[in-house]
């Protein structure tokens, strides 16, 4: 961990969990891969994120211990493949406190072309090193991402800085969680305007990557709204766009937080009411 890598909670800001998986991973396919190094540096570098789902299970504090990452794969398919990931922390009583789990769709990705392509028999097999299947999910609807955006959005231009694009000059997949940030703390400024601060924390962040982003001078829009509000939580629905294209598509669930209990709390409900008044009808 890093002194920066902290918010103004003095935890782990939820953007960093993101880079943090991404080390884990890069160095999952690089330095623990067996068989031809092609095959495994081919993947870990020549890929393209298709999905994230974050679950940000119980704040990380700043400390000179470092913190723990269990990755494994848990579904290879044509042309994409899964990696599951446990942040953590061994206590000294055996067990392991957990601070978030994830999960990230990567496709293979000819970046010549700007195309996926399919996962060669040989990456197959240098996956299936890492390969544990998951655990069958209790049944239910699939939750659906969003498709159109309410009138009432609120607009967030995102600005790409140089240092977003990586060495493919698509903007980084950690950036998007960064973006997804700064329009929700934008339109939570306004909705709240004149009210006392009040304390968040991310419980959950799913993103869909449709289309890179590149470096240019003109702003990307990222779009916000409050899909649902419950008493102690909300629901923040983006959509990135490029004119009519869609970029990305997001789901973040937010609690309402008490830093001194470290619990969540019911707000005013001048701000629930504040929030339901621009819930979509």
């Amino acid at each position: 961990m890093r002194w920066a890598d902290l918010d103004l909670l003095g935890h782990v800001n939820n953007v960093v969990y993101v880079d943090y998986l991404q080390e884990a991973r890069v160095d999952m396919l690089r330095a623990h891969g067996r068989g031809e190094p092609t095959h495994t540096d081919e993947l870990a570098e020549g890929v393209v994120v298709v999905r994230h789902e974050v679950t940000y299970v119980s704040p990380l504090e700043f400390g000179y211990r470092p913190v723990r990452i269990e990755s494994w794969v848990t579904q290879v398919r044509a042309a994409t493949f899964t990696i599951a990931y446990e942040i953590f922390h061994d206590l000294p009583d055996g067990n392991r406190r957990v601070y978030a789990r994830a999960n990230t769709v990567l496709t293979p990705y000819v970046f010549a072309d700007e195309r996926p392509r399919r996962i060669t028999p040989e990456e197959r097999e240098s996956l299936s090193v890492f390969f544990e299947p998951a655990e069958p999910r209790e049944p239910g609807p699939t939750p659906r991402m969003p498709t159109v955006r309410p009138e009432n959005a609120a607009h967030y231009p995102v600005q790409v800085r140089f240092s977003d694009v990586d060495v493919y000059r698509h903007v980084n997949n950690v950036k998007y969680f960064e973006y997804l940030q700064e329009s929700r703390i934008s339109m939570n400024s306004r909705l709240w305007k004149g009210l006392d601060p009040i304390s968040i924390v991310v419980a959950q962040t799913d993103v869909d990557y449709r289309q890179p982003i590149v470096f240019r001078p003109e702003a990307y829009d990222a779009w916000s709204w409050l899909s649902r509000v419950g008493q102690r939580s909300a629901t923040i629905d983006s959509l990135m766009q490029d004119g009519g294209t869609v970029l990305a598509r997001a789901r973040v669930t937010i609690v309402f937080f008490d830093p001194q209990t470290g619990r969540s709390i019911e707000p005013a409900q001048e701000y629930l009411d504040r929030m339901r008044e621009l819930q979509p009808a």
